[in-house]
């Protein structure tokens, strides 16, 4: 129960594509009890009508403008396209709102650092839920492993994420291969990006094989993206919208460590929705390999944090925090993959 000291957050939902989706929770029986969904907002008022309904307790707002001009909104769900968000951010924090929005996070590295400084000056929340803030389970416990067991410095990265659709040319910003290249990475595998840059620090280098199988889409559908990190470490990432198997967005992960390995939903044993991770560790060629731990985790990365949101906004001193980098440098990855795809050659990451 919400005591009468911290009332949920009047939040509104601007953005009703993607922002659909977040809708359907915010109202369901699972819906975080910090967040009260208060109104929504789209540039198409009928698809604002048509998901509503008759509900009276939900406001629809026509503009951005009138969501920003109530003064009883604490925050907004910033649900638009990436290309050129900071602006908009910029004109949210500017009117004293607080913004959850999703990845990827902007096109522009540069306007995304500008607007993220500020928000931070101004003492605004931003957060998303790729890079959420501070590590999620998953990755703590890849840390902690990597400490607590000696595992050494990281050497390499496989991670992987598929789901099949089957696309249409529709107009929007997914049909443009400037703003979004190597679409499955862009649209999927920027959650595998931002784990690996939480976890293994700055870039140096990137290459990119793209291809078209089934989209009517003029974006690729099948991608896979190389990483070489400032640390050495090699890292590739395959992202696909080809696959029917029935494990979607698995966002399977393995780490090679100089002393072991850590895998997080690798293979096809998936007993529920939560992260397995398992580190295993063999000393010599030959010897018996072993499985040292193994964990389950249900607050993994690519999750909204709700409570978390809810604390920033609220300014309690246990709310937990960004490292801005952490939001900035999977986008500078993405700024150049366009130039990677189309190139066919190994671009660099400029700092």
């Amino acid at each position: 129960m919400m005591s009468q000291s911290n009332p949920p957050i009047v939040f509104v939902l601007v953005g009703l594509n993607f922002g659909r989706h977040i809708y359907d929770h915010l109202i369901s029986d699972n819906a975080p009890t910090d967040i009260k969904l208060a109104g929504v907002c789209d540039m198409d008022i009928d698809k604002a009508r048509k998901l509503v309904g008759d509900r009276a307790d939900i406001a629809i707002y026509p503009t951005l403008d009138a969501v920003l001009a109530d003064e009883n909104v604490q925050a907004i769900g910033l649900y638009t396209g990436p290309n050129g968000r900071a602006k908009l951010l910029d004109k949210i924090i500017d009117a004293g709102k607080d913004v959850m929005t999703t990845k990827p996070f902007e096109t522009d590295p540069d306007a995304a650092q500008t607007v993220l400084l500020k928000a931070r000056q101004m003492g605004r929340v931003i957060h998303l839920n790729s890079p959420g803030p501070g590590l999620s389970d998953d990755l703590a416990i890849i840390t902690k492993w990597q400490k607590q067991y000696q595992l050494g410095r990281a050497i390499g990265a496989r991670a992987d994420v598929w789901v099949s659709y089957r696309e249409q040319a529709d107009g929007r910003w997914q049909d443009d291969p400037d703003i979004c290249p190597a679409a499955p990475v862009f649209r999927l595998g920027i959650y595998l990006i931002n784990d690996l840059v939480q976890l293994l620090g700055p870039t140096k280098q990137i290459s990119v094989m793209s291809s078209r199988l089934f989209t009517g889409r003029p974006t690729a559908d099948n991608a896979q993206l190389g990483i070489k990190f400032e640390n050495g470490t090699l890292a590739n990432i395959f992202a696909s919208f080809c696959v029917e198997d029935g494990d979607h967005y698995r966002n399977s992960l393995t780490l090679n460590f100089e002393r072991g390995t850590i895998y997080r939903n690798v293979g096809p044993i998936r007993q529920n929705q939560e992260a397995s991770l398992s580190l295993v560790i063999g000393e010599t060629i030959g010897q018996t390999r072993q499985i040292i731990d193994s964990q389950q985790v249900q607050l993994r990365s690519g999750l909204y944090n709700w409570p978390g949101f809810a604390k920033a906004v609220r300014q309690q001193p246990d709310a937990p925090t960004y490292d801005i980098q952490h939001i900035v440098e999977p986008l500078r990855v993405l700024s150049k993959i366009a130039e990677a795809e189309q190139s066919a050659t190994l671009v660099d990451i400029q700092h």
